[in-house]
């Protein structure tokens, strides 16, 4: 038996313009690479993809990540800027049946273990003092029940180096340290749980947004501790261990500096599902 209810959503009912403008200042960077774009999971319909660095059009190499993630690889990046404009048009379909194969079975085992901003192994004793006696979609609930009630959510209120352990003694944070901490708990607890990148129609403030994924009833389901936006209208765009994979800009020698960034994720077809914590949603 499940306390949760599983959503059942239409794929032809939901429609989402995805994208993002952002630019940076670059002093002898080497190589750059993004993660911005919709993960090859969802249907694209339209896409954009526009790269300048110094001033000049390039075209960046698409590599191919795990689980759909697709990144942009620019070289040579050099001096000047690097400006990013990205749209894509997406049909938000949504998996059925059960998830079988033997990288399946992998992916349980490599997402029950600790990583660098998920540090499963420090919070073990706190996660079985906290959940004695939860499983399954009980527990996936109330970890996240209490990420939402212990954490307060404040732009601004964490460092890039910060872990779910940082979270937790901070009590506050944005959507990653939210994400971190109950993958970390879960994690604990021995239920294999991941972090997902994603453009979120609804979200205020517009942002990139991260999302946990946990493996429960047979499949992997996205939970958000900070229920800022409807989970059944996100785009996914990467998925790791933790931000440490997913981040949208990571970049090899020299240095960057941030000017200027703008994401948007709106319906384009459908109305904006009314977000309900307690149902199973499955990210395409």
């Amino acid at each position: 038996m499940t306390d949760l209810a599983i959503v059942a959503a239409d794929p032809t009912t939901l429609r989402a313009r995805v994208g993002t403008k952002f630019a940076y200042s670059t002093t002898g960077v080497r190589e750059a690479l993004l993660s911005f774009a919709v993960s090859s999971a969802h249907e694209v319909l339209e896409e954009e993809i526009l790269v300048h660095t110094g001033g000049t059009q390039v075209e960046p190499i698409e590599l191919v990540g795990s689980h759909g993630t697709r990144l942009h690889l620019l070289e040579e990046v050099g001096d000047g800027w690097l400006e990013v404009t990205y749209s894509a048009l997406v049909d938000l379909t949504r998996p059925t049946g059960e998830q079988v194969g033997p990288e399946v079975t992998h992916d349980r085992w490599v997402f029950t273990r600790p990583s660098r901003y998920a540090e499963s192994d420090r919070l073990a004793p706190m996660a079985a003092q906290l959940f004695p006696a939860q499983a399954g979609v009980a527990l996936v609930h109330a970890v996240t029940e209490w990420v939402n009630t212990h954490m307060a959510y404040i732009s601004g209120a964490s460092r890039g180096t910060d872990g779910a352990v940082d979270s937790i003694l901070q009590a506050k944070g944005v959507c990653r340290d939210f994400a971190h901490v109950v993958v970390a708990l879960l994690r604990a607890l021995g239920t294999p749980a991941r972090l997902v990148s994603v453009y979120a129609p609804g979200l205020q403030p517009m942002d990139f947004h991260a999302v946990a994924e946990v493996w429960v009833e047979d499949a992997w389901h996205i939970v958000d501790g900070t229920r800022l936006a409807p989970r059944e209208a996100m785009v996914r765009i990467a998925t790791g261990r933790d931000a440490a994979d997913t981040a949208f800009l990571t970049t090899r020698g020299g240095r960057t500096a941030f000017d200027r960034q703008v994401v948007t994720a709106e319906l384009e077809r459908g109305d904006l599902p009314r977000e309900r914590p307690r149902a199973l949603v499955r990210l395409a």
